[in-house]
């Protein structure tokens, strides 16, 4: 085409004919689907794919930036850091998978806890970070969720968890595994003072995790489609050998046979958690 080119005006030719670059970030696909999206369409649906509704995966800090009012927020725990008490070691050392994780996500454990309020509802938040080692609950998660439980029994606020983990990190072997009991022991004194404790479900939430805090709440919700249970299907499978319903473990699943008490979507959940708060906090 370049004897084309050379019968076009220089103006013309500069306008239309040269390659522009296209940003970087600009657009994102869905995994789903597979629907190319424009990133900030994305983004302003809260990561959830607006042609099939697939809740796409999204970081602790940007869950509670979308859940919580803006400029009222404390974060909690953020001084409680992780030791490799074990020194464990698999295939690399405990310690370099700490510090790979810290890098990755730019956190330095895998819950974040914030004290903020959401529609003007007073309230401690927490989050957890799945790209940190898979949100596994070791004991700076417990800890940091306790401490959550600790405000919110001060200041006698609800406390709302988003759960999002593959369970209990075994790097720190029973030092993880009693975690499961802290967190349910201190959800027991917010239940004994009667404080709304709220879990949200997000995908995944497996293990340890499903297997304490996150199916203790006196309202369970979930995200659409997520996955939810303690040990996967394929571990089921090849433990009974039969082949599992169709969806099961995932939300939806869980809702019909009775085992959480809705399912949310992202972008709703703000509104839906707020007006649920409103009522059993009798705030107007």
């Amino acid at each position: 085409m370049s004897w084309f080119k050379k019968l076009l005006p220089s103006r013309i030719r500069t306008e239309t004919l040269t390659k522009k670059g296209v940003p970087e970030g600009l657009w994102s696909k869905c995994d789903k689907c597979s629907a190319i999206l424009y990133r900030l369409e994305l983004e302003r649906n809260m990561e959830v794919c607006p042609k099939c509704e697939y809740h796409m995966r999204i970081s602790a800090r940007k869950r509670l930036e979308y859940f919580l009012d803006q400029g009222v927020q404390t974060e909690i725990g953020v001084d409680v850091l992780p030791l490799d008490r074990l020194k464990f070691r698999d295939l690399k050392k405990y310690k370099d998978r700490l510090s790979t994780a810290q890098k990755e996500t730019d956190e330095k454990e895998a819950l974040v806890v914030m004290r903020g309020q959401v529609c003007k509802v007073p309230l401690v938040a927490a989050a957890f970070e799945y790209g940190f080692i898979g949100g596994s609950m070791g004991a700076v998660v417990g800890e940091r969720f306790v401490r959550g439980i600790n405000v919110s029994l001060e200041f006698n606020i609800p406390f709302v968890c988003f759960s999002a983990s593959g369970g209990a990190r075994m790097q720190e072997a029973l030092i993880s595994l009693m975690q499961m009991a802290k967190v349910s022991a201190a959800l027991a004194r917010l239940s004994e003072q009667g404080i709304p404790y709220i879990s949200v479900l997000t995908d995944p939430t497996m293990g340890g995790v499903s297997a304490s805090l996150a199916m203790l709440g006196d309202i369970i919700i979930a995200e659409p489609k997520a996955l939810i249970g303690f040990a996967g299907p394929r571990v089921i499978e090849g433990t009974v050998r039969e082949k599992l319903p169709e969806g099961f473990q995932r939300s939806e699943f869980l809702l019909e046979h009775g085992a959480i008490d809705m399912i949310v979507n992202r972008v709703d959940m703000r509104e839906c958690i707020a007006r649920i708060l409103a009522k059993l906090t009798k705030s107007n």
